[in-house]
């Protein structure tokens, strides 16, 4: 019996070694499973080495096959949203205010919605605002991926102030792979000086940055407001205080900066460039930590391996994706609340131009009574005020989505300072009318 029970103990004993021996070689296969599948994700099978100066999206698409297929995408006119989309329409046809707001600048001549990512360098190429003014190099930074190169080749501030039109035959791509990312690992970069610049002024050590923000750092090398500063025409971004129009607006004040003088009403005016990390700063989703890609590049799957997808387009065409990780509502609700935020800052928008135009009058008829520049010094200095705001929402890509609280504050600043604009117009204008009767 003692024998029996030592065969059975011995048995229970081997097949209990042989199962953790199986149990422990499963979970290593499943280990070694996970990691080549991040392996793959992270470092496909490299089918062609891709050289530091590399630019062409295609080359890097032999490596990242994935990628590469999302980011064609972005030729495709995917139609209209409600306020953007890949549609090219004239604004100035759609807000024909634009016309007189921008008087005595190019965008008064030409201003339309902007396709996709793909169509960067020729959309610039094409517009009338390189035709009818001298722009500088600088204008090429996000237009096309040849920049960096012709950055290195010429010198950061040689390259601004060459004019785009001795430059522009040595474009020939749109946004690139290279743009943010490193060729060897994959790691997001920032491939732009004036951004590097900027954050470098405001103590911000990139090196530092973690991906997530990366995911927005890379965004913001081109979706921000600039200008270029000094007869070098040196790209810079205007942070000195801060990321709102109110420290915008400080940092140009202080410099006495001007993008050119309104035909109209010789007002010193201020252009904006679609300043949309500068809005995002302002907002929840930027409190919350999401960043820029996780909206217009969410992750999806292909298989088992899980990517951003490079079709960089409205979030309102892609809901599930885009807004659906973090907000469960059905897709109706989810659409809902984008376009109601954006209808009221559009209604706002509306507003602001009528009440700007209303200025505009205002001062052309002081102007008609005899009034001089001294005389309208404040109502002139109003009217810059109130249209940089009105601009800072107007050239935001957004509709006021990316910080609707903000954009509704901005735009109801803009408003009452056009107002205030208005009225001291007018009671020059009294005073003048009432001044030449006297005189009679």
């Amino acid at each position: 019996m003692k024998r029996v029970g030592s065969r059975q103990t011995l048995l229970i004993g081997v097949v209990f070694v042989a199962a953790a021996i199986l149990t422990a070689l499963v979970a290593l296969l499943l280990v070694n499973i996970t990691q080549r599948k991040s392996e793959e994700a992270a470092y496909p099978l490299r089918v062609v080495e891709i050289g530091p100066d590399e630019i062409d999206p295609a080359v890097w698409g032999k490596n990242f096959p994935r990628q590469y297929d999302s980011f064609k995408k972005t030729q495709i006119n995917y139609g209209q949203t409600v306020y953007g989309g890949s549609e090219p329409y004239s604004k100035l046809e759609r807000y024909p205010a634009m016309v007189r707001l921008w008087a005595g600048y190019a965008f008064s001549i030409d201003h339309n919605e902007e396709r996709g990512h793909y169509y960067a360098q020729l959309d610039q190429a094409q517009t009338q605002r390189v035709k009818v003014v001298e722009q500088p190099g600088a204008c090429i930074n996000c237009h096309a991926a040849e920049a960096p190169l012709l950055i290195e080749q010429l010198g950061w501030e040689n390259f601004n102030r060459t004019p785009y039109n001795e430059l522009k035959d040595q474009l020939h791509t749109g946004s690139s792979c290279a743009d943010c990312h490193d060729p060897d690992t994959m790691e997001l970069v920032i491939t732009r000086p004036a951004f590097r610049n900027a954050m470098e002024e405001r103590g911000v050590d990139l090196s530092q940055a973690t991906r997530q923000e990366m995911r927005t750092y890379v965004c913001a090398q081109c979706h921000v407001e600039y200008y270029f500063l000094g007869e070098n025409k040196v790209l810079t971004f205007p942070w000195s205080q801060g990321f709102t129009i109110d420290g915008i607006e400080k940092h140009y004040d202080t410099y006495g900066f001007k993008d050119w003088t309104h035909k109209e009403t010789g007002a010193p005016m201020i252009k904006i460039q679609h300043p949309e990390f500068e809005l995002w700063s302002t907002g929840i989703h930027a409190r919350s930590g999401v960043s820029c890609a996780d909206c217009h590049m969410p992750y999806v799957r292909d298989g088992s391996v899980k990517v951003s997808d490079h079709w960089l387009r409205s979030p309102l065409v892609n809901l599930r994706q885009s807004c659906g990780t973090c907000h469960t509502w059905p897709e109706e609700e989810l659409y809902d609340r984008v376009v109601s935020a954006q209808d009221r800052t559009a209604e706002l928008l509306r507003r602001s131009e009528d009440a700007l135009l209303d200025l505009l009058d205002a001062i052309n008829a002081a102007r008609a009574a005899g009034a001089t520049d001294d005389d309208l010094r404040e109502a002139l200095q109003l009217h810059r005020a109130a249209q940089l705001r009105w601009d800072f929402i107007s050239s935001e890509n957004s509709t006021g989505f990316h910080s609707p609280q903000e954009a509704a504050r901005v735009l109801a600043t803009s408003i009452d300072l056009a107002r205030q604009g208005e009225l001291i117009a007018v009671q020059v204008r009294l005073e003048r009318a009432n001044a030449s009767q006297a005189r009679r």
